[in-house]
């Protein structure tokens, strides 16, 4: 993939929430580095994905380039502009370039609002269309989502899990943005409408062209979605690099583990299992060294002194590790 430049590149990002005391007056306790000097670029028509467990960063991560929280420190470049640093009007031009589809389509969707109503909201509040237009583009995108026109006086409890993430889908279509953040976007959805919707995703990045950043934790959905990933601990991005080449040739004890607990991707692939030891440490004290050396079978005396660095070890492939 030929690419002038990146899109949207995160430039040592990191986001403290602090732990309050036990009384309402008292100090704060810690700070919990939910992101911790993260780096990352997407480029245009590119989908990357952040992956790891439960707790790692991830979510936070997608809130910070949507600017639903407010970094405490480093840049998020889009398109040329720090969006850390923008605010007021300068803010609300940017975002309809930027938008979301989130986990669960029925906490997402309002239930008093009619599906045509919830897909041309961001439409009619951001740019001047007549209410012909309107239903026009509201019709076109129900139908590239696998909807009909007809539906756009239904409800959202009258649409079934993988139909009302359709209407989702749509609704951060609509405005032809171009960065979509994916939330867990099939992981609320039953094992026989996923597929649709991954399939749907793909086709939708074809023909719109939009990049699309992934927060995801199925492995099988990253696999099949992802130009590149980056593999994310305890705030940290530990690897980064295409995604033939993290599921084919994972070099961070943490990647090799995560895809080692996955479902096999063809029929009698023979894996290594990794069995990880002990807890995530918490992050509002995280362990010296390499955040993983407490849970990792590799680790040896340096892993427990020395933070290891997020570096090229080879062409388009980075890993903080000690064993490289």
């Amino acid at each position: 993939m030929s690419i002038a430049g990146p899109l949207l590149e995160a430039r040592d990002l990191r986001k403290y929430f602090p732990v309050p005391g036990g009384l309402p007056w008292s100090p704060a306790r810690g700070q919990v580095r939910a992101v911790d000097g993260i780096s990352f670029a997407i480029a245009p028509h590119e989908t990357l994905s952040i992956v790891g467990e439960t707790g790692c960063g991830k979510t936070t991560t997608a809130r910070l380039v949507l600017r639903l929280e407010e970094p405490t420190s480093g840049s998020i470049i889009f398109q040329g502009t720090d969006l850390a640093r923008l605010d007021g009007a300068h803010l609300r031009r940017v975002r309809p370039s930027i938008q979301a589809v989130f986990q669960d389509p029925w906490s997402s969707l309002s239930p008093r609002m009619r599906a045509g109503d919830i897909v041309s909201e961001p439409l009619v509040e951001n740019a001047k269309v007549t209410k012909a237009e309107a239903r026009d583009r509201v019709a076109e995108l129900l139908t590239a989502v696998g909807l009909k026109p007809s539906d756009t006086d239904r409800f959202p409890h009258e649409f079934s899990g993988g139909q009302r993430q359709r209407i989702a889908i749509a609704r951060a279509l609509i405005l032809n943005p171009s960065l979509v953040v994916l939330d867990e976007p099939v992981s609320a959805l039953d094992v026989s409408v996923r597929a649709q919707v991954m399939n749907l995703l793909k086709d939708l990045q074809e023909r719109s062209g939009a990049a699309y950043l992934l927060i995801a934790h199925d492995l099988a959905t990253v696999r099949y979605l992802s130009h590149r990933i980056a593999v994310m601990y305890l705030g940290e991005i530990v690897e980064y690099g295409t995604s033939n080449d993290v599921f084919e040739r994972p070099l961070h004890p943490y990647t090799k583990a995560l895809i080692s607990a996955a479902a096999p991707a063809r029929p009698g692939e023979q894996r290594d299992e990794i069995i990880l030891g002990g807890e995530v440490p918490s992050p509002t004290a995280p362990p010296p060294g390499c955040r993983f050396h407490p849970r990792c079978p590799f680790a040896f005396d340096r892993c427990s002194r020395e933070v290891p660095l997020l570096e090229e070890k080879e062409p388009g492939r980075t890993v903080a590790c000690h064993l490289y």
